[in-house]
């Protein structure tokens, strides 16, 4: 490229040139990337729109007509007259394109609240007939909904009409008010003119509402009100409040005999009344919880074959199968003019996108062969067993950038004997061991929660004798590393766990 320049020095026009490379996609590799990075999901949406704006492609499933054609018989079967260098390319910049052409609110309750929990299993989508279309169900109810029914319903003048309002739009998932009154006092209107006293007089007509105890300040708040809620006669209800309201830590680590004492009632009457708060709800908004459920279906298998060798396959339910329309196809050669030009390059992209399709399949596989290859001891021996895992060492085993293995292991998801994971899971850093070798964080949390699991109720591990535990297995972890990975299991910590005898 030469381009003029002026000499101040001199006043003298002079030339320069200047040489620079940029790496460009073109339309079809950009396309290929994003393909690549879809969950199954995202990626039959996004199939289920380009066939609507191409003739030329159909679902093979949808028409006799369409047929699942490879890429390169359909590019000797209907040949373009376009030459590859016609694709506009792009000035995006992207580290791994020139390889797909190559390889083609309220903290968490210290008390151990019993619950219940319901889960569902997806199911393959593969089949599309009419007997697998799912009953579209109503929009779940949210907990502002729920509430904001029931204050229709009730006996509320205006001004405390819009103090409940502004309330319950500001209740957090679970159904506390975290940001206190104050928080809401400023943004109600200021002709309103209230004050905190009617506000928090308006909250406490809001907890009566179901679920009882929403807009409460913090658990004892919360707990409070449901036990409220019972007769008066129940039995150990108001032991169970005095409890609530001035030994709740104690009631948190189950130290009966010291609530027997503060409380100056017998051991038997305060379990019957811990029994009693543990029923309670400390979460009342959860139950209308409106995030919909995710139904997954594994992109690939993992099974034995009969011997000790892991095999990995596609799961053909989850691979678009997309074909040539013939009809279109055949009015091709009839065509003249613009029509002609047009159905030639919407065959060009059809025999395009089939390609992205083949080569992320390959790719899926391939990457997914690799992460088994390394994680087999996983499937046989467990979680115990995980070895540690980063994304270069399989990029280097494939031959493909980093940034291709993420896009991969993203949303992807693979079923083995020991459950569906997404292959993400499969990856993690690595503690030195005093042999040398290494252990996966996901092999020491694993190893964390059985120690756990089989510790004295009466006298729970603490984060120090868990790590010299683990050292006396050979593993060099620090005291403030068991309490990261057992926070991130989601374990309380040794004072919390602890259960009288």
């Amino acid at each position: 490229m030469a381009a003029s320049s002026f000499d101040l020095a001199g006043m003298k026009p002079a030339l320069q040139f200047r040489l620079h490379q940029q790496l460009t996609l073109t339309p079809q590799l950009q396309q290929a990337i994003r393909l690549l990075q879809l969950s199954q999901l995202e990626l039959e949406a996004e199939l289920r729109q380009i066939t609507e704006s191409n003739p030329l492609l159909e679902f093979a499933e949808e028409s006799d007509d369409a047929e699942p054609v490879d890429a390169e018989d359909a590019e000797s079967e209907y040949p373009s007259t376009e030459s590859p260098s016609a694709a506009a390319g792009s000035d995006n910049d992207n580290d791994d394109g020139a390889e797909w052409a190559d390889g083609g609110g309220v903290a968490e309750s210290p008390i151990d609240f019993s619950s219940s929990s319901v889960g569902s299993n997806g199911s393959s989508a593969g089949s599309r007939g009419d007997e697998d279309f799912e009953p579209q169900n109503a929009a779940p109810e949210t907990l502002q909904q729920h509430l904001l029914w029931q204050l229709n319903m009730a006996s509320f003048n205006p001004r405390q009409y819009a103090i409940a309002t502004v309330l319950i739009d500001a209740l957090n998932a679970d159904g506390y008010l975290t940001e206190g009154l104050e928080a809401v006092l400023t943004v109600l209107p200021a002709d309103l003119k209230a004050t905190i006293e009617e506000v928090d007089a308006v909250r406490r007509k809001l907890q009566g509402f179901d679920p009882a105890g929403v807009a409460s300040l913090d658990l004892r708040d919360c707990l409070r009100v449901q036990l409220e809620q019972f007769d008066a006669d129940t039995p150990q209800r108001e032991l169970a409040l005095r409890m609530v309201d001035t030994e709740l830590e104690l009631l948190a680590r189950n130290d009966v005999a010291r609530l027997a004492r503060r409380l100056r009632a017998g051991e038997d009457e305060v379990t019957a009344a811990a029994i009693l708060i543990r029923s309670l709800d400390p979460r009342p908004g959860a139950a209308l919880d409106a995030t919909p459920v995710e139904y997954v279906a594994p992109d690939v298998y993992a099974l034995k074959d009969g011997g000790s060798r892991w095999r990995v396959s596609l799961n053909p339910d989850c691979q678009p199968r997309l074909g040539l329309n013939q009809h279109y196809c055949g009015m091709i050669a009839r065509a003249r003019g613009e029509d002609a030009s047009w159905m030639r390059g919407q065959l060009q992209e059809a025999r395009w996108l089939i390609k992205s399709l083949e080569s992320r399949a390959e790719t899926l596989l391939k990457v997914a062969e690799a992460i088994v290859r390394r994680q087999s001891a996983f499937l046989d021996y467990g979680p115990e067993a995980m070895h540690p895992l980063v994304l270069r060492e399989v990029a280097e085993e494939v031959g493909m950038h980093e940034s291709t293995i993420s896009r991969v292991t993203t949303r992807k998801y693979i079923h083995t004997p020991r459950g569906t994971f997404e292959l993400k899971y499969f990856f993690s850093s690595g503690v030195s061991t005093e042999d040398g070798g290494s252990a996966s964080a996901t092999a020491i949390q694993a190893m964390l929660r059985k120690l756990i699991d089989a510790e004295d109720a009466r006298k729970p591990l603490s984060d120090q004798a868990i790590a010299e535990e683990l050292k006396r297995k050979g593993i060099q972890v620090a005291r403030r590393t068991v309490a990261k990975y057992r926070e991130g299991l989601r374990i309380p910590s040794s004072s919390e766990r602890q259960r009288a005898s």
